[in-house]
């Protein structure tokens, strides 16, 4: 299917040429010896790194069983509260000084969140051409990027969270840009949407998957784990 760019999009992408027709979702990363993966984004990779039912810590143990002959390193670079513009503000730092052969992005819940808190937040705009730089600069630093889209905002089914729409806005926006740097897609949106569809029986609003709406439980960190691992091992 033919995904249709917004306006702002187009605007970013028209120098870009066309995009190759393989789908995102179906591209791959295969893992090479001494490859160092880094997972960058806000405070569920900060809590997946930090605790031992955490997303990147379950990686880091599959991968280190499943292929302990090629030496793989996994690091965690997420900080609480981060957005976009935080990530762009700290990817020398953080990031390309650690030079990670594969970077794991995995970010937009407090863009969209911190917004309807009045916290600040970050535009589509603003989202779309910063998580585009963040993008650009670790591929010119030599790392193979997969991109993640935010997951979610509260647990109830069929839209019914208010913050789904715009959620689905910047997950779309991460899809495109996914599709203009030919980048494998890790749709965490989907992924848990169709997770609540399927379980979700009393459409509670959290307790599922998550432990406040937002931050994972150990279902969810699971479930960003195997979603994350196929595009390693498919």
């Amino acid at each position: 299917m033919t995904r249709v760019l917004r306006p702002w999009l187009i605007l970013l992408f028209i120098t870009c040429g066309l995009a190759e027709s393989v789908h995102a979702e179906e591209r791959l990363i295969p893992l090479k010896k001494g490859d160092r993966i880094l997972f960058l984004g806000d405070s569920i990779t900060q809590s997946g790194d930090d605790i031992d039912t955490g997303y990147v810590r379950l990686i880091r143990r599959r991968l280190a069983e499943k292929h302990a002959d090629f030496g793989i390193e996994v690091l965690g670079a997420g900080i609480s509260g981060n957005t976009v513009p935080d990530l762009q503000a700290r990817l020398e730092r953080d990031v390309l000084a650690k030079k990670p052969t594969i970077v794991v992005i995995y970010i937009g819940i407090n863009d969209v969140w911190h917004r309807q808190r009045d916290q600040g937040g970050t535009s589509p705009e603003a989202f779309a051409t910063g998580l585009n730089d963040v993008i650009s600069r670790c591929t010119a630093a030599g790392a193979r990027v997969v991109l993640c889209t935010p997951t979610m905002i509260g647990e109830k089914k069929n839209g019914a969270n208010v913050l789904d729409r715009p959620l689905d806005q910047y997950a779309d926006i991460s899809r495109d840009l996914a599709q203009k740097h030919q980048l494998p897609l890790c749709d965490l949106r989907k992924t848990f949407v169709d997770y609540q569809q399927d379980n979700n029986r009393n459409d509670v609003e959290q307790g599922l998957l998550t432990s406040d709406q937002v931050h994972l439980n150990d279902a969810g960190n699971r479930l960003v784990a195997e979603t994350v691992l196929k595009i390693f091992e498919r």
